[in-house]
Formats: structure tokens, sequence, C-alpha cells
């Protein structure tokens, strides 16, 4: 075997680039591929999702509600789980995911004010609830919005 006898196996290579509908010694001639008669093999094919004048799955089904084209999905956090970083050290969204507290910021992190909170940080996310900013300012932490 070298280089000069490679080639592909047989039957993975196919083309598509005969011109259909040229005659029996074509190979492709008469039907043309399309076989004997039937809607498939006129001219002007369905749209897709056609159900042959049946009502369509999609018109089948009911329609509720409404979503929102500009809302964004915020992760909450609870202060307690920002127990697991050391004294003075500067929280971030990148931080947290390294920590495992968060796996897929999606459009942001929030800081909920549940738990308690006993060191020093400096947190920087997107969000921050009321209570939570006040109990990490109480401990001379910064709470500092990205």
């Amino acid at each position: 075997m070298d280089l000069s006898n490679l080639r592909p196996a047989d039957g993975s290579k196919q083309s598509d680039n005969f011109r259909r509908g040229r005659g029996h010694g074509s190979g492709n001639g008469k039907t043309a591929g399309k076989g004997h008669k039937g809607q498939k093999a006129r001219s002007g094919a369905t749209r897709p999702g056609f159900e042959g004048g049946q009502m369509p799955l999609y018109r089948r089904i009911p329609k509720r509600g409404f979503t929102c084209r500009n809302s964004k999905e915020i992760i909450g956090i609870n202060l307690s789980a920002l127990e697991v970083f050391e004294d003075g050290a500067t929280v971030t969204v990148e931080t947290l995911i390294e920590s495992g507290i968060v796996k897929n910021p999606k459009d942001g992190v929030k800081i909920l004010g549940n738990g308690e909170l006993t060191k020093k940080l400096t947190v920087q996310v997107n969000a921050f609830s009321a209570k939570a900013s006040e109990k990490i300012e109480a401990l001379g932490g910064k709470a500092e919005v990205i």
C-alpha cells in the first residue's frame, strides 16, 4: 500500500452532479428518479409541514401565553454561599465559576441577602439585593455592580 493506491472505500462516495431525465442511456431517464405518478413526481412540491390538506400540527396545538424577547435569566446566589472565599478576597463571576458555586452565569449573577456573611469581601457581580449590599458593606466589604 502506498499513496498511488489510495482510494475511497467502495460505495462511500456518491456524486449528485449527474443530469436527470436525459434518456435511457444516461441511466437516469424516463421518470428521472421520481418514480411513477403521485404528488412527489410532479413539479411544485409542497412546503415543509404540509399534511395533505389535514389541519397541520402547528395549527392544531393551542398557543398560550407570551414570551418576552427582552427578558434576562439572572442567576441568584445567597450570601451564605460566599463563605467559601477567604477574608479580603475579590469575588467575581469568574471566581464563582471556578469555585463551583455557579455553573452557567447565563445573563448575569445577582447576590441575594439570605444567610449570614462573616468575612470582608469585595464582590463584583451584575446585581445585588438591597439587604445583600447592606450586609456586605456592614462588614467593611464592597458591593460593586459590573
